[in-house]
């Protein structure tokens, strides 16, 4: 029996069922797949129960994992069907495409060739041809794979006179059947007749050709399942010297390959793969549905909604399925296709709500399957930990987003919360923090978890740093530490030690700390250290880890913080001002972290004396420190109970002075206030003192400053800002007098009112201030 070519398109279900129904016909003796020849002893594994596509060869360089590339695979890819059908009839099977080892020792090999930044794809998303440029997805480090110059699916669609190869596609082969591969196989020939071609395919064709040659030798009853494309280049006659000539000198790298799990998402052609598909969740239904494809889809879509909480009816799915068909009627379809489809879903089913119908497309269209692999997969040790451990601690990947609460005082959940924290170290993001630990929070971790199919190369990555996740994380972190050429790049690390329970790490971390912290002298990046080192000081109990040394070497940045801190708040800008406001303010909130007093009592000594040398120099004179950071330090002290309310009042009555700057004191009032405003609900005193200054300004000056005022005041809550306007309509407070209220002046409230009126938009009010009351 003669050799026979089955041109398919990648991921069609049409070509998948045409394929099975095709070998079972022929029985063929052995099987050529378009694909990576290393990958030919994992073919055994198609077998096994373990092994649930949608899944990906993945193949890297064994000296450089950053240069891989995936082949996926989903159960209507026609290549996976025919690799299934031939395991379960004992056929030989193997891949016959240029070997992955070529294209990286050419890249190798390459002068000054640059690496893309990204994944590439291939043929701009026909799927009808092969890897490397077709159905091989490529990871950064990758040679930047040529687009094929003509879109065969698209060509073929316009000369039927449709404008959407995906509708053509599904009208001519997904809705009628099996697809004639001698008709294609001749569309193909004609459209490369008319097209430049690619010098990536000739190469590739030229090797496939020289396996062809081998395999004849020993068999005469073989099968080729290929893209589309590339069936006239094999069937032509083409000597195997000139074929020889196109290989000849290639160069080689080493490479291994083994089977990973792969999602939908992933496969979907919109996130950049060439050989993808729009809708792999309907193409998947379009396979698996044996009858009542339509109803059948609206069914799920009903489900998806149902399971979010919309009410979904059977009429609802009844009224979608009459709506589907007519619209495929009117348009002369054979079959209601997708777009169809998501038009009754939009307009019946969602009842027009397009963020409805977004979480139908997510799950249904697209999909988020997840696919599967044996335990005992070849794989670098580091997976098999990892693996070993998702199994330990019952922490299934899955593709869809999830979140995890996590209370540390369970072992499993501290189990999970140190995996997790390792694996962001080592650059794995499965799990992402959702929120930080804030007050009772200490017990508490909330993650939001999604596995992505790149992960498997970045494990692989980090195998390198070690056999098991803890040795790895262990070894990347000290090597970060000792690397680290500042305090800020060796600080985060004390706190992601601590949380990834890298014991054997700490020490290497600590003197990394202590070093950098002995050669800082910059007192912002000291105080920048301060929060996170008293963070891990506080929940570093829940963990259980031993916090010694860390505790001395945060006293001692404080004791260098509090030495360097007078000087450094000399002559500052309202820009450094800004600045230094939030590290005091971030080290203050730190500090009340710790348990010891100690720590807290020293910071509060010097912020005291800072405030009393500001206010001991002369009112209206240059002050030493800068109006925010002079304000700020007095609300501080006086919320810490160091200043009493009289003290508080005769400090801000020496700023609010007639002496004083105007937009010198509006910043000492934006760093007063910038605790919040409750502080005047409760002290009308101080109300007061704010508001007799406020009606002292100057006109000319007032706009100077009210940017200042606005910053401040809008930084109120609501509820502080309403309780203020409620004192103040009671009447303005008398400084003189605390509690006393002084009458409303109508005359100056009725200057106000039109510039009030302009502002909302009204003519200016005329008549007497009493009139409009």
């Amino acid at each position: 029996m003669p050799e026979r070519f089955y041109g398919v398109r990648h991921h069609g279900p049409g070509s998948a069922r045409a394929v099975l129904a095709a070998l079972t016909e022929q029985r063929p003796d052995l099987l050529l797949i378009e694909g990576p020849p290393e990958a030919d002893d994992l073919v055994r594994w198609v077998a096994d129960k373990g092994l649930e596509p949608p899944v990906a060869l993945l193949g890297y360089a064994a000296d450089d994992p950053r240069r891989a590339a995936y082949w996926p695979f989903a159960v209507f890819s026609p290549e996976w069907q025919a690799i299934r059908w031939a395991v379960d009839h004992d056929v030989p099977v193997r891949f016959f495409d240029l070997p992955y080892a070529y294209r990286l020792g050419e890249a190798r090999a390459g002068d000054g060739a640059e690496l893309p930044e990204a994944e590439t794809g291939a043929d701009g998303g026909t799927g009808i041809d092969g890897p490397f440029g077709d159905d091989a997805e490529t990871r950064p480090g990758e040679p930047e794979q040529p687009v094929r110059p003509v879109d065969p699916i698209a060509e073929l669609a316009a000369a039927a006179g449709y404008d959407d190869p995906e509708r053509w596609w599904e009208d001519i082969v997904e809705h009628r059947g099996a697809p004639a591969f001698e008709a294609i196989g001749e569309a193909m020939a004609a459209i490369r007749a008319e097209s430049p071609e690619d010098p990536d395919d000739l190469l590739r064709e030229a090797y496939m050709r020289g396996v062809l040659r081998e395999a004849r030798k020993s068999h005469r009853n073989l099968a080729v399942v290929c893209g589309a494309w590339h069936v006239p280049a094999l069937t032509a006659t083409v000597s195997a010297g000139h074929d020889n000539a196109l290989l000849k000198g290639r160069r080689k790298s080493k490479v291994t390959f083994t089977w990973v799990p792969w999602t939908y998402g992933r496969l979907a052609s919109w996130q950049g793969y060439g050989a993808g598909v729009r809708s792999p969740g309907w193409y998947h239904h379009l396979f698996t549905a044996q009858d009542e494809v339509v109803t059948r889809w609206l069914v799920a879509a009903a489900g998806v909604l149902r399971a979010e909480g919309v009410p979904t009816s059977s009429a609802h799915v009844i009224e979608a399925v009459r709506l589907a068909e007519a619209l495929a009627t009117i348009r002369g379809r054979p079959l209601a296709g997708l777009a169809e489809l998501t038009e009754a879903t939009r307009s019946v089913i969602c009842e027009g709500d397009d963020l409805r119908l977004d979480l139908v497309d997510r799950q249904l269209v697209v999909g988020e399957r997840l696919g599967a692999v044996p335990d005992d997969m070849p794989a670098v040790p580091l997976a098999r930990d990892l693996a070993a451990q998702q199994r330990t601690l019952r922490l299934k990947p899955e593709a869809l987003d999830r979140e995890l609460d996590l209370d540390l005082r369970k072992e499993i959940d501290l189990g999970r919360s140190r995996l997790l924290h390792r694996l962001r170290l080592l650059g794995i993001g499965w799990g992402e923090p959702t929120r930080g630990r804030q007050g009772k929070g200490t017990f508490r971790e909330t993650w939001r978890l999604r596995w992505l199919p790149e992960f498997a190369v970045a494990v692989v990555e980090a195998g390198a740093h070690g056999t098991t996740v803890q040795h790895a994380a262990t070894t990347k972190i000290t090597t970060a530490a000792q690397d680290a050429e500042g305090l800020a790049e060796v600080t985060p690390l004390v706190e992601q030690a601590l949380l990834a329970d890298l014991t054997d790490a700490y020490p290497a971390v600590l003197r990394a700390l202590h070093h950098r912290a002995a050669l800082d002298a910059d007192v912002t990046r000291l105080m920048a250290a301060v929060p996170p080192l008293a963070r891990t000081l506080r929940y570093g109990d829940v963990r259980g880890t031993e916090l010694g040394p860390l505790r001395t070497v945060t006293t001692g940045l404080l004791v260098r913080i509090c030495v360097g801190l007078p000087p450094a708040l000399r002559s500052l800008s309202d820009d450094a001002a800004r600045t230094m406001r939030d590290h005091i303010d971030a080290v203050h909130a730190a500090l009340g972290l710790l348990e010891e007093p100690e720590p807290r009592e020293r910071w509060l000594d010097t912020l005291a004396g800072l405030a009393a040398r500001d206010t001991e120099a002369h009112p209206g004179a240059d002050q030493p420190t800068h109006g925010l950071v002079a304000g700020r330090l007095t609300r501080i002290l006086h919320d810490a109970g160091r200043l009493d309310a009289d003290e508080t009042r005769r400090r801000m009555g020496l700023v609010l002075t007639p002496g004083t700057p105007p937009a010198q004191a509006a910043h000492w009032i934006e760093g007063f206030l910038a605790g919040g405003g409750l502080l005047f609900v409760h002290d009308t005193a101080l109300l007061g003192l704010v508001d007799e200054w406020l009606t002292g300004i100057a006109p000319e000056v007032f706009t100077d400053v009210l940017p200042l005022l606005r910053r401040t005041f809008g930084a109120f809550a609501p509820p502080e800002r309403r309780a203020i306007g409620e004192r103040v309509r009671g009447g303005r407070p008398d400084a003189d007098q605390p509690g006393q209220r002084l009458p409303l002046d109508h005359d100056r409230a009725a200057g106000v009112l039109p510039t009030l009126a302009t502002l909302l938009g009204h003519q200016p009010l005329l008549g007497g201030p009493r009139a409009h009351g």
